[in-house]
């Protein structure tokens, strides 16, 4: 009687359908797994939505404008502001570097593939810059400074290495 009790809770002699329907009872009233059969989870994780394109850019985009923080600050430029946004636009990072107001750009690309990030700031972004730098100074009431515009230019070669250029007057007569 045990053997046959045992046979039918493992399915043996059984058909297939009725010998899980006997596990699946036998969990509902005990609460514990069949012997035999692995645990159900009843809320199962779920899984992670892998990220958009956006979104990487994105979170790319944000490593490279620390990164580029960084690397100004160990060659001695002051962090006035970041992202700092007006009607014009946003400026990644605005600077002095002595006794310059300095506003940089910061172009983070994962590779070569579409070229040198510093090729994607075109003269359009270079009129924007202007106009933010503008609306920035007309802001903060400073008068009679040099103002500089600088494009720092980061290509990621591994995850946790970059290579990184800075473009000082980027924006100047050639």
């Amino acid at each position: 009687m045990v053997q046959e009790a045992t046979r039918e809770r493992r399915g043996v002699g059984v058909a297939p359908a009725e010998a899980g329907r006997a596990e699946r009872e036998e969990e509902r009233e005990t609460g514990l797994p069949v012997a035999g059969r692995p645990a159900r989870a009843k809320n199962p994780p779920r899984k992670r939505k892998a990220k958009g394109q956006g979104e990487r850019n994105k979170e790319l985009g944000r490593r490279g404008e620390d990164a580029a923080a960084r690397f100004l600050e160990r060659r001695g430029y002051d962090i006035v502001a970041r992202n700092w946004t007006c009607f014009a636009g946003e400026a990644d990072i605005v600077a002095r570097d002595r006794q310059a107001v300095v506003f940089v750009e910061v172009k983070t690309r994962s590779g070569y593939a579409k070229g040198l990030p510093s090729e994607a700031v075109d003269a359009a972004k270079r009129d924007r810059y202007e106009k933010i730098a503008a609306a920035f100074l007309a802001e903060y009431d400073v008068v009679d400074v040099p103002v500089r515009f600088d494009v720092v230019s980061i290509v990621t070669v591994a995850p946790d290495r970059a290579m990184i250029r800075h473009h000082i007057d980027a924006f100047g007569v050639e």
